[in-house]
Parts: C-alpha cells; sequence; structure tokens
C-alpha cells in the first residue's frame, strides 16, 4: 500500500472513531507527515453524523483519456503550426522583401500544410466535441488527471513560445532588424499561440 493510501485508510480509521480534524492533524505532524500531505488526507473524507466517514471525489486517470486527449493535444499543436506556417507564407506573398526580387509561389510547404489542415482540423473538431459532451454528461470527468497533464503541458508550451516570441523581437529591434514584415510573423505566432492559451486557460482552476 502506497503511503498516501496508508494515510488516507489511518484518517478514515480516526474519523470513523469519532476523531476530530485538529486532533487527527496533530497526531499527524508529530508522526512526521507534512502540512500538504495531512490536508490532502484530511480533506478526501467528509464527516456526517449518522454515517461512517464519506469519500470525497478525488482525481483519477484512465487509459482511455489517455488516447482522447493525446490525440486532441497533437491535433491543436499540428493546427497551430500549419496555421502558423501559411500565414507566413501569406506575410512574404502581402510583404515582399526588398532585398530579395525573386518571387516565390506557394511551395510544397503550403500544399503539406493545406493538407495537414485538412485532416487535423476535422479530427480536432471530432474530439473536442466529444471531450464537451463527455463532460456535459459526467461532471466528474473533470478531474481528469490526464486531463490536467496535458493542458499544463499545453499551457506550457505556449508560456516558451511567448517568451521565445518575445525574445526574438526584442532582439531583432536591438539589431535594428525589427521590419514590418518581421513584426507581422511575431504578432501571427503570439495571436496564434493567445488563442491556444485561451482554450486552455480554464483546465487547471477545476
Amino acid at each position: 500500500m502506497k503511503p498516501s493510501d496508508q494515510l488516507s485508510e489511518f484518517v478514515r480509521h480516526a474519523l470513523a472513531q469519532g476523531g476530530d480534524h485538529d486532533g487527527i492533524a496533530r497526531a499527524l505532524t508529530h508522526a512526521g507527515w507534512s502540512a500538504p500531505e495531512i490536508d490532502e488526507a484530511l480533506g478526501g473524507w467528509e464527516s456526517a453524523p449518522g454515517l461512517p466517514p464519506v469519500p470525497r471525489p478525488r482525481p483519477y486517470a484512465s487509459a482511455q483519456e489517455a488516447l482522447l486527449y493525446g490525440l486532441l493535444f497533437l491535433s491543436l499543436g499540428m493546427i497551430g503550426w500549419h496555421v502558423c506556417e501559411l500565414g507566413m507564407a501569406l506575410i512574404d506573398l502581402l510583404i515582399p522583401d526588398p532585398s530579395d526580387s525573386r518571387y516565390y509561389g506557394p511551395g510544397s510547404s503550403v500544399r503539406w500544410s493545406i493538407a495537414s489542415l485538412i485532416a487535423f482540423v476535422p479530427l480536432f473538431l471530432l474530439l473536442n466535441r466529444r471531450v464537451a459532451r463527455l463532460s456535459r454528461g459526467d461532471a466528474g470527468r473533470r478531474r481528469s488527471l490526464v486531463r490536467k497533464w496535458f493542458a499544463s503541458l499545453t499551457l506550457l508550451v505556449v508560456a516558451l513560445v511567448f517568451l521565445a516570441d518575445g525574445i526574438y523581437v526584442i532582439y531583432a529591434l536591438l539589431n535594428g532588424d525589427l521590419t514590418a514584415r518581421f513584426a507581422a510573423k511575431a504578432a501571427l505566432v503570439a495571436a496564434i499561440a493567445g488563442l491556444i492559451f485561451a482554450y486552455y486557460r480554464d483546465e487547471l482552476n477545476d
């Protein structure tokens, strides 16, 4: 049995025998348990008159949800990447580089991005709809650890993109290379990262 399970079982037995939260907390502190561990164990049970300790809902993880949220994370990342690629190709077309008189028409990278969006946008919409439907039908699914881990990973990646984009813009400004073309591309990256952040911003608050 894991230490956290042992602690939870002790709290359950102590509450069942009439122990109060303060007394249990003092005993556990004296035994060497940390305050966060004690708070988590005590928060896992609800005392009800005439009933044994009632377990409170706890986060969980499942392999099925790992597949669902993994595909959702992948499809969102691919959409963000290829929208960014297409946006930069459009910026190159609308704001040409005066130092380069050659014209580059839509290349294989543009066609690849279009093909990827055709594949991943329907997949993302389907998965997002499924996640929303499951959450409406079972509010307990919002306690999924897999859901929160993928949300945390996404927000970490977005934060790194924001930082890298900001550093690159500052460097270009200090180096005298901040052109309208460069600024438009930096704004595009920031906008896409901001949209992804907005999609996941409430996930960690549930």
